[in-house]
Formats: structure tokens, C-alpha cells, sequence
């Protein structure tokens, strides 16, 4: 049967001061008071059944979640104890998933994408649905068409047609420099497509993918699944996931079976609009603007001889004012107020490193 899995880990430190390790990024109202969470999970609705629908995050944010999703039951809420990555909580959910459903077959996606027209965005992963149902060793990946020489994405570079829609993947490319990311532009969408982070595979071969490349991940997420449901599984994971290695999926799977020969890495273009709302300008995009193009969200503001500009506040009886200030980000919380250039708003990572060094958890 057909599952959906939502990742709804990371911290979100480039949201900061907003995005908190109590209230990440994916669990904060941003759009129209739904977090992206809860407009991840709906954009599923005509997709695959609630009862089918899991959610892998933080275990600490396991009420926080609930709260928002009263349809997710609390077997369907996937809590890691501690944060290792995306092979790490893929496996786990999988080698669970597949414990009760041996014929499973998984869609994954993340909790901070805005994707429309959904009707575009549910034909596509039908589509890839169908090829990986279809066919055999199969890892389907969803590739979005650049729009921009864009230098915060990977890459994959497309071979042949494969099944349907779907291309062989030949590589994954990593996060460009500029030059770079001109060349995958100018090459066009049927040389390079963005990788989306978003998946569909047979849950038994993804596991077995991951015992040939990381066989110690896979050792560890099989304890996970045996134990679970017993009264044991609680200790169990807490002894074993730690111990996981932390490595991104795309690193330790994608990569690996794209260079094998048992292995058809394939991705299906997706047509739709696709927004990764991991900065502070990218959530800017999703934002109406002014005549001077002046975005602003939660809050009350005065913009004079200023534009492009971000101001949100958590407070929408607080007032951003500002003048003279063009192409700024503007973020006040409670404790904490960010101001940065706009292009300096992938240094936010950075900047909340030295904050959690210099003043402990805090501020973050």
C-alpha cells in the first residue's frame, strides 16, 4: 500500500530569532495562522489516507505536533530522541512502516515547502507512485525546474528517459558556487533539475540500499523496529539511535546507487511552484509586498524611502518603522530582534552559533 512519511526535524536556525529549538521553523503559524507543517500535511488529503500518513521529528516536539495535527495518531508520530540526520530517520521509518506493511511503498516529504498548484504537485507524485509500483530497485526522487542560478540547492544531472515522466538520475551535484549554478541553468531542465529532498521507494529496498551502503544504520533502525510496540522499544531506541551515524541521505543512499549498476536512481520533473522556506528572504517570496517591495508579516509597519525590505514580528501589535533601510531583513520576538542585509541572511546560521556559545540556550 501507498504511505506518506513527513520529515519535520532541523531546527530552522536561519529563521532565527523566530524559529527556536521549543517552536522550530516547521511548527510556527507563518502562513495565513498554519504552520508549515500543518499545510504540509493537508497538501496529502486526496493523496493517501490519514491512517497512512507518519510524521518523523524530534521526540521533544511530540505534543507541540499533536496539537496541531488531530488526525495523527500518536503510533503515526515518529520521535527521534536526538537529531542524526536524514538517512538516520529515514531508515528508522521505514524499517517501522515496513514491520507492519512488508509491501509498503514510501512517499517522503519535508515540513517546510510551500508547493502549488497542489492538483500539479499530487499528479506528479501519483506519477511517481505508478514507476516505483512498476518497476524493480527503483529510488524515485522528485526534481524541480530552476528558476534561478541558484547557489543554495544541489542538483541532479538527468540521463534517459526511464519510465513515464521519470529520467534516470546520473549524478547528484552538490550546492554550486555561482558559476556553477549559471552552467545547470543555462543548460536547461532537461540537463539539471533542483533536488527537492522528496522521495517515493519500496520500503524493503530502501532498507536494503542501506544495509549495502551504511550497514551499521541499518543494524541499529532493525533493533528499533523489532522492539517496537513492546514495552522495551522506548529503551531500545534510546540506546540505539544515538549511535546512529549522521549523514544526509542524499550522501550516504542517493549518491552510492546512482553509481550502481543493481540500482535505477530515476527522478520525475515537478511542474508545480516550489518554494524551500529555509530563510528568512525565501519566506519573504511568499509574502504580498508593498509599491516598494516592502514584505511584511505578523505585525504593523511604516516603510519611508525604503524597500525590499522583511519585517515580521511575533507581536501583531508591535510597529516596524523604519527609514532609509533597503533590502534589509527585520525580524522582532519577544527576547531577540535580527537585522541583516538581505544578502547576508545565509550568515543567520552563523550568527546563531555564536549566540548559543556566548549566552547558552538562551536566546536559541
Amino acid at each position: 500500500m501507498r504511505y506518506a512519511l513527513i520529515l519535520a526535524g532541523g531546527s530552522g536556525t536561519r529563521l532565527w530569532p523566530l524559529s527556536r529549538q521549543t517552536l522550530p521553523k516547521q511548527l510556527i503559524p507563518f502562513v495565513d495562522g498554519k504552520s508549515l507543517l500543518e499545510i504540509a500535511y493537508d497538501r496529502l488529503e486526496q493523496l493517501v489516507p490519514p491512517e497512512r500518513r507518519f510524521v518523523c521529528a524530534g521526540e521533544t516536539h511530540r505534543n507541540a505536533i499533536a496539537g496541531q495535527l488531530t488526525n495523527l495518531s500518536d503510533n503515526q508520530f515518529l520521535g527521534e530522541p536526538t537529531g542524526r540526520d536524514t538517512l538516520s530517520a529515514l531508515a528508522f521509518s521505514a524499517a517501522v512502516i515496513a514491520r507492519e506493511d512488508k509491501d509498503a511503498v514510501i512517499a517522503v516529504f519535508t515540513a517546510d515547502h510551500i508547493i502549488e498548484p497542489v492538483d500539479e504537485f499530487l499528479r506528479t507524485v501519483r506519477d511517481g507512485f505508478s514507476v516505483v509500483e512498476q518497476t524493480n530497485a527503483t529510488l524515485m526522487t522528485f526534481g524541480i525546474t530552476p528558476t534561478r542560478a541558484a547557489t543554495g540547492y544541489g542538483y541532479l544531472e538527468l540521463g534517459e528517459p526511464f519510465e513515464g515522466h521519470a529520467r534516470v538520475v546520473r549524478k547528484f551535484r552538490e550546492k554550486p558556487d555561482a558559476e556553477t549554478a549559471e552552467r545547470y541553468l543555462q543548460a536547461g531542465a532537461e540537463k539539471y533539475l533542483w533536488n527537492s529532498g522528496m522521495f517515493i521507494w519500496k520500503a524493503e529496498f530502501f532498507l536494503d540500499c542501506v544495509r549495502r551502503y551504511e550497514p551499521e544504520v541499518y543494524s541499529g533502525v532493525m533493533n528499533i523496529a523489532k522492539s517496537w510496540g513492546s514495552s522495551a522499544a522506548g529503551s531500545v531506541i534510546a540506546e540505539e539511535y544515538p549511535k546512529l551515524k549522521k549523514i544526509s541521505v542524499d550522501f550516504a543512499v542517493m549518491e552510492k546507487a546512482s553509481a550502481d549498476p543493481d540500482v535505477t536512481v530515476a527522478a520525475v520533473p515537478m511542474r508545480a511552484s516550489w518554494l524551500d522556506v529555509g530563510s528568512w528572504p525565501a519566506y519573504g517570496e511568499i509574502l504580498e509586498k508593498d509599491a516598494a517591495g516592502n514584505a511584511v508579516s505578523g505585525c504593523v509597519s511604516c516603510f519611508v524611502d525604503s524597500g525590499g525590505s522583511i519585517a515580521v514580528s511575533d507581536n501583531p501589535d508591535h510597529l516596524i518603522a523604519a527609514i532609509g533601510c533597503n533590502d534589509l531583513v527585520i525580524i522582532h520576538s519577544k527576547d531577540a530582534t535580527l537585522i541583516c542585509p538581505r544578502e547576508k541572511a545565509e550568515k543567520i546560521k552563523d550568527l546563531h552559533a555564536k549566540i548559543s556559545k556566548e549566552f547558552g540556550g538562551k536566546f536559541v
